[in-house]
């Protein structure tokens, strides 16, 4: 790909960044928060790298001002972050929590007054522990409680919330936490895995009906999915065509089908026949869950091949955010992962913008009318900080790149794709990996949790502030806002 050529940025797009509140804000046992699954899990020894918890992280729940100063000196037109449910309620139901409400009302009060819109996600995956006591995603309740947590959100924050975004990554929520265990709550039972893939579906349907109950019909709603891109070794092989289109099923189209055609893939129920008979999809579920999306934002990373399992590898754990025994492919006990071509990062992700460009139109082919977004994109490398006290993280940038171009290469396809969001504002928690992984555009020192841009946020903000798009080596230095004591 040229990375000089510059190339112009369409006027009419939202350029933002997006962070999760596990994973940034700390605090964790203050202003009256109560524990989520992952205090939980991140707390029992041997489940994230190094024992790391997001007990302090980056403690923005202290510093959530200077971080809008750093967005605003970016040029950003928008900021994707979530709420903490158990922050706001603690037990995820009953009480809610005023101080904890306090908080996400003052944040977006500070990003209105800095011009930023405010893209909220309800749900990045710390359910309320208490929920999880009575079976979590697994229990139907759970997807009740969320439409009561949604509603009074969107009465505590109205209008000024741009968009409203239900779940994040329903697919990471169901399989790794349910299915292979390596998210919390850690569970390892694959019918768990389905129940909570309706329940999650469901919760979305409920919460989006409850918040436009409020806010009224017109207001714009959406719900995130980490859609995968997988390609078969062997496109002749009818094996390797099966293989893929069980793995299309289960990573796809069983949340892309109930949400957007009123209905769940016949081929994936018939695949786990032997696991569930999904009784637990009632009469009239799939009419709750279709509802209109303003957007449907688009995570992507990276790409997968897939094979008909040959040497007993079939179910192999490629999800990249640890290691187990267990699958998270349910019902696809005869599928291997094949291992994708370089290069790669931190991560062991490969690096493959086409994937990006592939994705956004076979949506556009599959849903002409529906608008997208691409609310996360992002890739972690081992920066360095040099002896200038700079981050020159030239791969990141590269990939940031390379992907701005195939989001615009999909647009010039006649994609209807309306924003970028990069992955992440600030180095975090990442999970699994603990503090290990660095995925931020903005540096931050873990000792003294000072915020330092690297080189992919001044040429971020060249993006954010530009009207074409900059070669990987135009940027520069002026401008970055001194981090406040």
């Amino acid at each position: 790909m040229n990375h000089a050529a510059p190339r112009p940025l369409p006027a009419d797009f939202t350029w933002g960044s997006a962070t999760a509140a596990y994973q940034i804000e700390g605090a964790a046992r203050e202003g009256g928060r109560g524990p989520s699954i992952w205090d939980t899990y991140s707390h029992t020894p041997g489940k994230t790298l190094n024992g790391d918890t997001g007990d302090i992280a980056d403690d923005h729940y202290h510093r959530w001002s200077e971080d809008i100063t750093h967005m605003s000196a970016l040029g950003l037109d928008a900021y994707r972050f979530s709420i903490s449910w158990p922050r706001v309620q603690p037990g995820g139901s009953g009480p809610f929590n005023a101080e904890g409400i306090a908080f996400y009302t003052n944040l977006v009060a500070g990003l209105k007054a800095a011009g930023i819109k405010p893209v909220v996600t309800l749900y990045h995956w710390d359910l309320p522990q208490e929920l999880e006591d009575q079976g979590g995603w697994t229990n139907r309740d759970t997807a009740y409680r969320f439409a009561d947590y949604a509603r009074r959100m969107a009465q505590e924050l109205g209008t000024d919330i741009d968009v409203w975004t239900t779940l994040n990554e329903p697919w990471c929520s169901a399989y790794l936490g349910y299915a292979s265990g390596v998210h919390a709550p850690g569970r390892t039972d694959p019918v768990a895995a389905l129940k909570a893939v309706h329940h999650l579906n469901l919760a979305h349907g409920l919460a989006g009906r409850a918040i436009r109950e409020e806010l009224g019909e017109n207001t714009r709603v959406s719900i995130t999915l980490n859609l995968h891109v997988t390609r078969m070794h062997n496109p002749d092989n009818p094996g390797d065509q099966d293989a893929h289109r069980r793995i299309d099923g289960l990573a796809n189209r069983v949340f892309l089908e109930p949400l957007l055609d009123g209905r769940y893939p016949h081929d994936v129920l018939a695949d786990t026949a032997d696991l569930t008979d999904w009784s637990f999809i009632h009469e009239g579920d799939t009419d709750l869950i279709r509802i209109p999306l303003d957007i449907l934002g688009v995570n992507y990373y990276s790409t997968g091949m897939v094979r008909e399992a040959t040497s007993g590898q079939g179910g192999s754990d490629n999800d990249g955010h640890g290691n187990s025994s267990h699958s998270p492919w349910v019902g696809a006990d005869d599928v291997e992962w094949v291992q994708m071509p370089g290069p790669y990062t931190a991560m062991g992700w490969n690096i493959d913008p086409a994937g990006m460009t592939e994705l956004l139109v076979s949506l556009r082919d599959r849903y002409p009318n529906q608008p997208l977004m691409v609310t996360e994109n992002g890739a972690a490398f081992p920066d360095e900080v040099a002896p200038d006290g700079r981050i020159h993280d030239n791969e990141r940038v590269a990939y940031l790149h390379d992907h701005i171009a195939a989001v615009l290469d999909a647009r010039d396809a006649g994609v209807d794709v309306r924003g970028y969001f990069a992955w992440s504002l600030l180095d975090n928690f990442e999970w699994g990996w603990g503090y290990d992984r660095r995925f931020g555009i903005i540096r931050v020192d873990y000792e003294t949790l000072e915020r330092t841009w690297k080189d992919s946020a001044f040429w971020y903000r060249a993006v954010a502030t530009g009207t074409t798009l900059p070669g990987v080596t135009d940027w520069d230095y002026t401008g970055e806002p001194q981090a406040q004591e």
